[in-house]
């Protein structure tokens, strides 16, 4: 009989429990990722966290993959009528096509709603924050995992090679990869990761550093026939083929950092989100330099980069709308993830540049950067930095993009300015209903 009655009180036990946590609220979070780290360990370590500071919301992380599969992903779930993930880290180049949709609710709500809605802003860099508004300032999204491309150079090659300090300009940028390339692919002076990755991104660099980014300040304007564009996809393209500093088509995104590391390549284009994992991992002196694609300047420099990674994203699709309560909770995880605490230990642990200027202040990042100062140079590096690519119908616009960028620096293609022509007559017909 007491059996029977510990059951049964046992029963109603876990009944109640479930009834509180299906009272509670659970926020479903989606994250991609494009590097070599324990992410999913740390993404489950905040989420624990939050829920310590919040027993009410439940966070559930799930990896979907790279950037690409995620918005895919959530894409599909919601064209079929699904509610999609509450909170979501895309690209910030999906701005558009989500606001577009209906599916997003802007994070300029809720900032709006704290005590020091200026104070909160103005300690986000402002490089950040260019891809994270629309046209009116409205700001939709929050920065979380951000990077720049940078510089990665192997210190003990370049030191035995006689170069005293890192290339400032495409000119001595060739002239370092020349000296460092070895005969026979045993060592590339220089890796661009062109392939399987994200060529809009790693080229825009070159066309920064050139005078003249591909996007403008409107998401209708798009420069891919540019003639300075034109001439940094040229000299892009030759290092591969002309300068042979590195393979034809350039290198494969997620075998670069593994090449720079074995000894197979002096010097990397990459971003500043796989730099814990170099410095980690490496045997010989990481150094990290400002993105000197262009050519030099009054100054001498050509310095260039991009910002990039993901943003958090706060879902409410058409039809599977959430309650104010929901939403709120889902700000809650939002504005966590971008806390000057959580920003400092997860640009410590990936690489990623942390967007508070105030998390640079907080250990663990004070003391990681105080120890390596190439935390340094990816912070400081944002005053070179410009938007990255994005505009209207950007899913589009940027396959448009990244196929005619492959076929010129792969050799398919021979002629660089007549794709470029083609590319940018077949998106200014896509952007036309915008303008």
């Amino acid at each position: 009989m007491r059996k029977v009655l510990f059951l049964v009180a046992l029963f109603v036990l876990l009944t109640s429990a479930g009834v509180m946590a299906q009272d509670g609220i659970t926020i479903e979070f989606y994250f991609p990722t494009a590097v070599d780290a324990p992410i999913n360990e740390i993404i489950q370590g905040y989420a624990d966290q939050f829920h310590e500071l919040h027993p009410d919301i439940t966070v559930v992380p799930t990896y979907t993959g790279s950037y690409t599969q995620t918005r895919d992903t959530i894409r599909t779930e919601l064209n079929g009528g699904g509610a999609g993930p509450d909170v979501a880290v895309m690209l910030t180049t999906d701005l558009y096509s989500f606001i577009d949709e209906g599916t997003i609710v802007p994070a300029q709500d809720y900032i709006d709603a704290l005590e020091d809605p200026e104070a909160f802003v103005s300690d986000i860099f402002p490089a950040f924050l260019i891809n994270s508004m629309d046209e009116e300032g409205t700001i939709w999204s929050l920065p979380f995992q951000r990077s720049t491309v940078i510089l990665y150079y192997n210190a003990d090659l370049l030191s035995e090679a006689g170069i005293e300090n890192p290339p400032t300009n495409r000119d001595e940028l060739l002239a370092a990869a020349q000296a460092l390339t070895l005969p026979n692919g045993e060592r590339w002076g220089l890796l661009v990761p062109f392939a399987g990755g994200f060529p809009i991104w790693v080229f825009q660099p070159f066309a920064i550093g050139n005078g003249r980014n591909i996007t403008g300040e409107a998401p209708t304007t798009v420069y891919m026939n540019d003639p300075q564009v034109i001439d940094a996809l040229d000299f892009a393209t030759k290092l591969g083929t002309e300068y042979a500093v590195g393979p034809a088509g350039g290198s494969v995104w997620g075998d670069t950092p593994t090449a720079f590391l074995n000894g197979q390549a002096a010097m990397i284009i990459h971003t500043t989100g796989t730099m814990t994992n170099l410095l980690n991992n490496a045997t010989f002196n990481v150094g990290a330099a400002f993105v000197p694609m262009g050519l030099p300047n009054d100054e001498g420099v050509g310095y260039g980069t991009v910002t990039g990674g993901g943003n958090t994203y706060i879902f409410n699709p058409p039809g599977a709308e959430r309650s104010p309560e929901e939403l709120e909770a889902a700000w809650l995880w939002s504005e966590f993830l971008a806390s000057p605490e959580i920003q400092s230990d997860w640009g410590a642990a990936t690489g990623y540049i942390a967007a508070r200027a105030s998390a640079w202040e907080l250990d663990p990042l004070a003391a990681r950067a105080a120890e390596h100062p190439q935390y340094l140079v990816a912070r400081d590096q944002l005053a070179y930095a410009a938007a990255e690519f994005t505009s209207y119908r950007a899913i589009d616009t940027q396959n448009i993009i990244n196929a005619t960028l492959s076929s010129v620096i792969s050799g398919a293609e021979t002629d660089a300015a007549a794709a470029m022509a083609s590319a940018q007559e077949q998106i200014d017909a896509l952007l036309e209903e915008y303008r």
